[in-house]
């Protein structure tokens, strides 16, 4: 009797082996692309971490504006993220977290110093991830600043791993479902799981990474989520409270940033460095112009910033030290707090050029802009803007 029930525990643990890694097989694609459906093995390209999606022409003209920020893409890149919205996406960077994967494909980057000396990123993804699926780590959790940062852009879909919440100002989760995100737009991994979300310890070849810093996502995982919850371009009707709010279009009544097509000399700025906190070295930023791209190549703790996905430098056309007041720790937690709201100064680099501007945000639902001394938009370079928010106390050299 003994040794028949022996036999039927092994034949349920096979049962169940097999059913697991078939569910596997099936929910987490490939990323070995094919040059075309009847490739030969010599065809194959080599793995990569981007899937594609959209097949575009080299020909194809590219003239159609991205919204956010200003980048060229073709109809066919416009027409797939037309019937989305933006993905805001909380992301780590501990040093055993890097390097990150995606952040280069963001077409805005929010950068905060987060409690423990540890900066955070927040990408805002639309325009530049519709012709490949991307993957996105290491996801990690909701900060207030970053929901007040993320409101400006319409109700994005807020992409984190739970979040700060403990009673009082820097109760992220408790201000998501006040605002009326939650299991709406707001895309919780809590809420959500596998396999929109995974664990992934490998991500980093021959680098031990803390559990904490090993969630994975991407964008087309993520908007299959929206999809299902029918937040698309058009929000869906729903309640807030007893009051009943009606479809919206994403990008109704946004506006834009204001970008330049006029053809610049490149400026005499080559070089732009600044700390987040004095002697955190390994957060510390440096942005190196390159003049053949007219892009600021990203530096950190002393090296170059990298992408894992491309295996390439992080660039960015235009670089933003927003300085605004710091206040903090707050609790237990070491939880921070930033003036999101209101005006400031803020330093604009772009083209080897460095502006002096204010920053303007009227309340937690305004965009955020960037102004001159006559209070005009300042005209932006198109391509991937990153925003540093740092305490006005902060020097910046350049």
């Amino acid at each position: 009797m003994q040794k028949k029930f022996l036999w039927l525990v092994l034949g349920l643990y096979l049962v169940s082996a097999i059913g697991s890694f078939g569910a596997f097989s099936y929910f987490v694609p490939t990323t070995t692309m094919r040059t075309s459906e009847s490739a030969t093995t010599d065809d194959v390209e080599e793995p990569t971490l981007l899937a594609s999606l959209l097949t575009i022409n080299p020909s194809d003209p590219r003239d159609q504006a991205c919204p956010l920020n200003g980048a060229y893409y073709t109809q066919q890149e416009r027409a797939a993220w037309e019937k989305r919205r933006p993905l805001a996406v909380m992301i780590e960077n501990s040093p055993d977290a890097r390097p990150q994967s995606g952040l280069s494909q963001a077409d805005v980057m929010f950068e905060v110093m987060a409690e423990g000396g540890v900066t955070r990123f927040m990408g805002i993804f639309y325009c530049g991830v519709q012709a490949n699926d991307t993957i996105l780590a290491p996801v990690r959790s909701a900060r207030t600043y970053f929901v007040d940062y993320a409101s400006g852009f319409n109700l994005p879909l807020y992409v984190h791993v739970g979040g700060a919440n403990l009673d009082g100002p820097a109760d992220a989760l408790g201000q998501i479902s006040q605002y009326g995100w939650a299991l709406e737009n707001d895309l919780n991994q809590f809420s959500i799981g596998y396999p929109t979300f995974v664990r992934n310890g490998d991500r980093l070849k021959g680098k031990e990474v803390a559990t904490e810093h090993t969630m994975q996502s991407s964008t087309e995982l993520l908007w299959e989520v929206a999809d299902e919850r029918s937040w698309t371009n058009l929000s869906p009707e729903r309640k807030i409270g007893r009051k009943v709010v009606a479809p919206e279009e994403w990008s109704a009544g946004f506006t834009p940033w204001t970008f330049s097509d006029e053809a610049v000399d490149s400026g005499s700025v080559t070089k732009i460095a600044y700390e987040f906190w004095t002697g955190f070295d390994q957060f510390a930023v440096e942005w190196q112009y390159d003049t053949a791209t007219n892009m600021y190549q990203r530096v950190m703790a002393g090296e170059p910033h990298i992408d894992l996905n491309s295996g390439k430098q992080i660039a960015a056309a235009n670089v933003v030290v927003l300085l605004t007041t710091e206040k903090g720790p707050i609790n237990e937690l070491k939880h921070m707090l930033y003036t999101t709201t209101g005006t400031g100064k803020a330093l604009i680099f772009h083209n080897g050029e460095a502006i002096t501007a204010k920053w303007n945000k009227k309340t937690r639902e305004s965009q955020l802009r960037f102004t001159d001394s006559a209070g005009k938009d300042v005209p932006l370079a198109r391509g991937l803007t990153w925003i540093s928010i740092v305490d006005t106390t902060t020097e910046v050299t350049y």
